[in-house]
Order: structure tokens, then C-alpha cells, then sequence
């Protein structure tokens, strides 16, 4: 199976960057769609950002476009949320996500994936 940690939240100020990371172990994948997401207090889980390893297009939701980046490090097998300028609205619990896939497809709703990191809080203060 996969197991999935993320790492790297905390208590910020509005303008301030925060890397949040995603180390994946266990079975490893050629090809699986990974993700970020995000729940804030009475919302329900949004998508951030996402991609294929084995390659095919980025997405990122309209609210963190430009100022978000995903990134991954294969030798770690660990996928990075780069977030820049972060704004109060940004708080919330943030979880990676991994599906196998058997093409290079990129998976942007939430019961789409298998797999759940544990959450790792973002709070930015205004």
C-alpha cells in the first residue's frame, strides 16, 4: 500500500511563503495522479493543485493560481506545495492525496483518490 505524510504548515502572517511537503512510501508508481486539497472550517474539501507523475498538464484551482507552485522530488519520492503571498483565506487543513493510475491522467475531484496524507494545518493571520 502507500503511505502518506505531509509536513511543513504552521502559523503565518498575511504575505509570508510556507512549503508544505508530502513524502510518500510502500508501493511506489510509474504513473499516479497526485494532489493537494484543502478544507477551512465548515467548507468542504477543495482541490489545490495536481499532476501526473509520468507526466501531462498541472492544474491549479483559480484561488491559488500564480501564487502556488507543486513540484516533486523523485529520488524522495516527495511532492512539494510551494505557497507564495498567502492570504487569511488560505487557512485550513491541507492534505496530499496519490491515485494509481494506469495513464497519465490528472485527478481534481476528491473521491477520486485512494489515498490520504494525515493533514497538516495553515493558519495565516491577517
Amino acid at each position: 500500500q502507500v503511505q502518506l505524510v505531509e509536513s511543513g504548515g504552521g502559523l503565518v502572517q498575511v504575505g509570508d511563503s510556507l512549503r508544505l511537503s508530502c513524502a510518500a512510501s510502500g508501493r511506489t508508481f510509474s504513473s499516479y495522479a497526485m494532489g493537494w486539497f484543502r478544507q477551512a472550517p465548515g467548507k468542504e474539501r477543495e482541490f489545490v493543485a495536481g499532476f501526473n507523475w509520468s507526466g501531462g498538464s498541472t492544474y491549479y484551482a483559480d484561488s491559488v493560481k500564480g501564487r502556488f507552485t507543486i513540484s516533486r522530488d523523485n529520488a524522495k519520492n516527495t511532492v512539494y506545495l510551494q505557497m507564495n503571498s498567502l492570504k487569511p483565506e488560505d487557512t485550513a487543513v491541507y492534505y496530499c492525496a496519490a491515485e494509481p493510475a494506469r495513464y497519465n491522467i490528472v485527478v481534481v475531484t476528491t473521491r477520486g483518490y485512494s489515498y490520504w496524507g494525515q493533514g497538516t494545518q495553515v493558519t495565516v493571520s491577517s
